[in-house]
């Protein structure tokens, strides 16, 4: 099924995604990779704030290339989200909807995602110069120091995804290897 959702997104949304939906994503997403992450949780852990609202909200786990001439951004594809999923937990329960990635995740991270009514969705893994034409502009928000790591602000215009765990926790990368399997 093919659905287009707006960014930030609320569970009511979330509940109606499945895995295998192919979603066109509108709105507000934030970029966030291993040291932002890791950033982010030394603040939580030290009683401060996140550098943005988590509640309702994407991360995408990408970290740009420099922007082309007349472009906000450049080459713009995800990066393997399993390098996340110590982190992921904890930020869903505060209020995380959705993450965007590549691969597998951890059933810590399932139960997270099923527990918070939230989405992973997975972006083309190689399409980066195609997934940044769907990004209309780019704003470092916190840790600029950090380079292609820092935490983006990023407004898309439907910008694909496919979702791999919905709410309920259906995998399509359990599901789909069940359906092709011969016995």
């Amino acid at each position: 099924m093919e659905k287009h959702i707006t960014a930030p997104f609320d569970k009511k949304t979330a509940a109606e995604l499945r895995s295998g939906d192919y979603v066109y994503i509108t709105g507000t997403i934030y970029t966030a990779r291993d040291a932002a992450h890791k950033r982010m949780q030394e603040a939580l852990e030290k009683g401060g704030k996140l550098p943005f609202d988590i509640r309702n909200n994407i991360i995408y786990y990408m970290g740009p290339s420099p922007a082309r001439e007349n472009r906000p951004i450049g080459s713009a594809g995800p990066t393997t989200a399993s390098r996340m999923d110590k982190y992921a937990p904890s930020l869903l329960d505060l209020g995380l909807k959705g993450m965007i990635g590549k691969g597998k995740r951890t059933d810590l991270v399932k139960q997270a995602i099923i527990r918070n009514d939230a989405v992973y969705f997975a972006a083309v893994g190689g399409a980066g110069a195609l997934l940044s034409k769907t990004i209309l502009s780019s704003e470092v928000i916190a840790y600029d120091e950090l380079g292609t790591e820092a935490i983006h602000k990023l407004s898309v215009k439907n910008f694909p995804a496919i979702v791999v765990i919905d709410s309920k926790g259906n995998d399509l990368y359990e599901t789909a290897v069940e359906t092709y399997r011969e016995d």
